[in-house]
Formats: structure tokens, C-alpha cells, sequence
């Protein structure tokens, strides 16, 4: 499963970009990764991990702004085709993690 974060934030004043950058780093030291700009995203083991990172985007939601979470599954994300100009490149790979129980 994956969960993509899609926002668009107001970038005008210092205080706006202050926020922004907040949001960013925030999300990033949650194991999301760059996509493209303002598009992160995080493979997830199960439902109910994804779950617990949409919970923990939602808590940090700036005020002004828009925000985007959404789901897929594996199989959905890997049918994505990506284009770099008009070569087309490999979508990123699922990570292989250990559930130790």
C-alpha cells in the first residue's frame, strides 16, 4: 500500500514559508519521499500501518492550504507509467521490510 501526501501551500509571506517548510520536513521525517514537487510518498506494509501515517499528516495540517492524502495499492501504483521528457522511467520500488513478531 502506498499513501501520497498532494499539497499546496501559500508561499507568499516569511510566516508562510516558514509554515511550509515546517509541513515538509514534518512529512519527510515521517519516511515520506519526494515524488515531485508538493506530491511525497511512503510505502506502507498493511492498511492499518498507512492508517497510522494519514493520522499523523492530518495532525500537522497547516491552517491555510491544501491537502491531498490519498491510497493505493501495490498493484495500482506499480500499473503508473512515468515520464521523464518523453523517455519513460521505472516507478520507484517497493520497499522490502521485515515484520519481526
Amino acid at each position: 500500500m502506498w499513501v501520497l501526501v498532494f499539497f499546496d501551500l501559500p508561499t507568499e509571506t516569511k510566516k508562510d514559508r516558514k509554515i511550509y517548510a515546517k509541513f515538509r520536513k514534518e512529512i519527510l521525517t515521517y519516511g515520506f519521499q519526494m515524488f515531485q514537487f508538493s506530491i511525497y510518498l511512503r510505502h506502507c506494509t498493511s492498511r492499518e500501518n498507512a492508517n497510522v501515517h494519514i493520522e499523523r499528516v492530518k495532525k500537522i495540517l497547516p491552517a491555510k492550504g491544501h491537502v491531498g492524502i490519498m491510497c493505493v495499492t501495490d498493484k495500482q501504483f506499480g500499473m503508473m507509467e512515468i515520464f521523464r521528457g518523453h523517455d519513460q522511467v521505472k516507478a520507484p520500488e517497493t520497499v522490502q521490510q521485515l515484520e519481526l513478531f
